[in-house]
């Protein structure tokens, strides 16, 4: 008899663990999600709100920093695209930036919108950050690293995302 109470307590203690690793994963993306997104948010407004940056040439401007990095990156061609309007690259930039963040933040089109984080990540990358060494001291590739598990694994939790799915579940499951 107390081997099979020790039985019955040992599977509801695995149980217990297995629920418990289940809803760490679930809640495992999150605080790199609230990051990139508050921060791809923060680096959209920066850039929308400095005068400096959003000109064609002067101190601290779009069209000066692209110039500065044309012959240290690792697609020359790439820096050349955004010299033709520097000022509109700029504006790409931080609405993309502002987009993405939304997006990842709230949880809408999540793998889109990170996706799209790591595609403004590598371009910074292959131009701006391309030049640090060591390598690592650039931060733009360790940004295309962490949007990597969010392009793959979407938002799962606290997410419009997650909500539609549930709507569209329970809808379906009206129709049965």
């Amino acid at each position: 008899m107390t081997h099979g109470m020790r039985t019955d307590t040992h599977t509801q203690y695995l149980e217990e663990r297995r629920d418990w690793r289940d809803t760490a994963t679930r809640y495992a993306l999150l605080p790199l999600r609230i990051f990139l997104g508050v921060t791809f948010i923060y680096a959209g407004l920066d850039k929308l709100t400095d005068s400096a940056f959003m000109k064609a040439s002067g101190s601290g401007s779009i069209g000066d920093m692209m110039r500065t990095v044309r012959d240290s990156s690792a697609i020359p061609a790439l820096v050349d695209l955004s010299l033709k309007s520097p000022v509109g690259f700029g504006y790409a930039i931080a609405f993309g930036e502002l987009a993405v963040g939304i997006g990842t933040l709230i949880g809408l089109l999540g793998r889109l919108a990170a996706l799209g984080g790591a595609l403004i990540s590598l371009s910074l990358w292959l131009t701006v950050s391309w030049a640090s060494d060591p390598y690592y001291y650039g931060n733009d590739l360790a940004y295309l690293m962490a949007w990597t598990p969010l392009v793959l694994a979407g938002t799962s939790i606290f997410s419009v995302d997650s909500a539609l799915r549930a709507r569209r579940k329970q809808r379906a499951g009206a129709y049965r």
